[in-house]
């Protein structure tokens, strides 16, 4: 547990240490995805202990689309925000 504990304090560390040369735009950006990514992981999780495989499919199926809208909302964000340097 004091393993896990550390682990996930580095990661947070260094995540925060490379957020320093993003713009703003950026770090919506990559938010959106790291919480689709935790969205799409838990439906995959459901999905991997389910018994029943329609369902399992379905829950692999949202899993994709919950990071497919996240890629896109990601880079509409992104390529707004370059529009608006220019």
């Amino acid at each position: 547990m004091r393993l896990i504990l550390k682990a996930a304090a580095i990661g947070a560390g260094i995540i925060a240490l490379s957020a320093c040369n993003k713009t703003p735009a950026e770090n919506t950006a990559d938010n959106i995805v790291e919480n689709a990514e935790n969205v799409a992981d838990n439906l995959e999780e459901v999905a991997d202990n389910t018994s029943n495989g329609v369902v399992a499919d379905a829950l692999e199926n949202k899993a994709d689309a919950v990071r497919d809208a996240a890629d896109n909302k990601a880079a509409a964000i992104e390529d707004n925000a370059s529009a608006n340097k220019q």
